[in-house]
């Protein structure tokens, strides 16, 4: 930045730069979380069943592949998730080369949302509209948030930028609160507004979208108010072409081996991670298919973790500060191999209990994800900060894919998602024990010498 953050520019910037995270969170909790899947599977059992979707133990054939209508939505997440990361470096090129971030951000924000508003067309036996939709949205989303993530750089100082981060994250939670409170309030009564109930999951799905699309306005008008910003500086004859990136991961890659601790945490985050993000992305297929839940109920489950996620992050921030954030984030993952055990034995239709494991869910969620980064930002080191974080950002967003191929792989051999939930224990497990090996103390010393020499 070259003003102060008291510039009353750069301050409304600010406050319409935290609108974004509460547009998109509105259809990561609805869509993503709760909706999609358990209505892509029932679509997906409905073509390849027509005349008993209930019963069905048929495959459909996608690209000439056969593929369980109940695993199609993890499918369709790994491959979204896979994209996204091939298309991650290019996205990053083109920001860091563009004096106007901000329409970029509308650009990928308002495809994204167009085709979740379009997942209102996805009834019948369409699932594969339900595919390619996903697909275009996910991916969408993803490159956003990138955008978003080097907005941040434009409208907060780096000693600023804890407070503004965080208070954009709280702007999601609330927004992907509210909606997701309106949207069980329509799934749980669809009679009371004319609907039926699969009416009530496709309007709740384009809801979504045109929060996203119509919030997002507000971001990419009061982000236009700042000066355009200088593009990326690079030394005469150096390449302009979208390669750049690649070869500054290279580079950044290379470095890694002289900072240990960090590859160190970064395998075992990439791992655990990708277990939590996939807990968390089959919760609603299992409690759909599994455990016979209703929509309106994972609404409520997820309405319920969302709010305690808030109370598990100021939980083991003061965990952190007594037993330190590795060991505390060690304790996190302990509770994430119980959350898997718990939710392997919970009773068919057994609603209460599934609650209460949703509480603990929440507790573990918002604690885990908030210290790793915490811890990570320790072993960062100085002068390479965005490189590094970067990383961090890919493992978080753009390669989780491995737990969602698993679990729909199992899930197909096996015929039931118990045994698919319990392979993802293996990710907490590697995770943890890969994380015991950071030496934290040494990582630190290591990040104030800064970059070392030879890269």
């Amino acid at each position: 930045m070259t003003r102060p953050a008291t510039d009353p520019t750069v301050l409304r910037a600010r406050r319409s730069w935290y609108v974004y995270d509460w547009a998109n969170s509105a259809f990561v909790t609805t869509t993503q979380t709760v909706l999609f899947s358990p209505y892509l599977t029932v679509l997906a059992r409905r073509a390849a069943c027509p005349d008993e979707p209930t019963g069905c133990t048929r495959d459909l054939t996608v690209l000439g592949l056969p593929i369980a209508p109940g695993s199609l939505a993890l499918y369709t997440i790994t491959v979204a998730t896979l994209l996204s990361a091939v298309l991650l470096p290019f996205v990053g090129a083109l920001a860091d080369r563009t004096q106007h971030r901000h329409r970029l951000l509308g650009g990928f924000a308002w495809v994204g949302a167009a085709a979740a508003t379009a997942m209102v067309a996805m009834g019948g036996d369409r699932w594969w509209l339900g595919v390619l939709l996903a697909l275009v949205a996910v991916v969408s989303l993803t490159c956003s948030l990138v955008v978003n993530d080097a907005l941040l750089c434009d409208v907060s100082d780096p000693e600023e930028r804890d407070t503004v981060s965080s208070r954009g994250w709280a702007a999601g939670y609330l927004g992907g609160f509210t909606l997701l409170a309106v949207n069980l309030l329509v799934v749980s009564n669809p009679g009371t507004f004319g609907l039926t109930d699969e009416w009530a999951v496709r309007v709740s799905l384009a809801s979504a979208g045109i929060w996203w699309g119509l919030f997002t306005i507000v971001p990419v008008l009061g982000l236009r108010r700042l000066p355009p910003r200088p593009v990326l500086d690079l030394a005469p004859g150096a390449s302009r072409s979208l390669a750049a990136p690649f070869r500054q991961l290279v580079s950044t890659l290379r470095g890694l081996r002289h900072h240990p601790q960090v590859l160190r945490f970064l395998l075992a985050y990439l791992i655990f991670n990708d277990g939590i993000q996939t807990v968390i992305a089959a919760s609603s297929v299992y409690g759909q298919e599994e455990l016979g839940f209703t929509s309106a109920q994972l609404l409520t489950t997820v309405l319920l973790v969302q709010a305690v996620a808030f109370v598990g992050a100021l939980v083991f921030g003061r965990l952190a500060g007594r037993f330190g954030a590795q060991r505390t984030v060690l304790g996190g993952l302990a509770l994430w191999i119980v959350v898997v055990l718990c939710a392997f034995a919970v009773p068919r239709g057994a609603f209460s209990t599934w609650l209460a494991l949703a509480v603990l869910i929440g507790l573990v969620l918002g604690g885990t994800q908030a210290l790793s980064r915490s811890l990570f930002s320790r072993l960062v080191p100085r002068g390479a900060e965005a490189e590094y974080f970067s990383l961090y950002q890919a493992g978080e967003r753009g390669t989780s894919w491995l737990g969602t191929l698993v679990f729909g792989l199992v899930a197909q051999l096996t015929g039931s998602y118990r045994p698919a939930l319990v392979a993802l224990l293996a990710f907490f497990v590697v995770g943890a024990v890969l994380l015991t090996r950071v030496d934290v103390a040494a990582g630190v010393q290591q990040a104030q010498r800064g970059t070392d020499p030879v890269r």
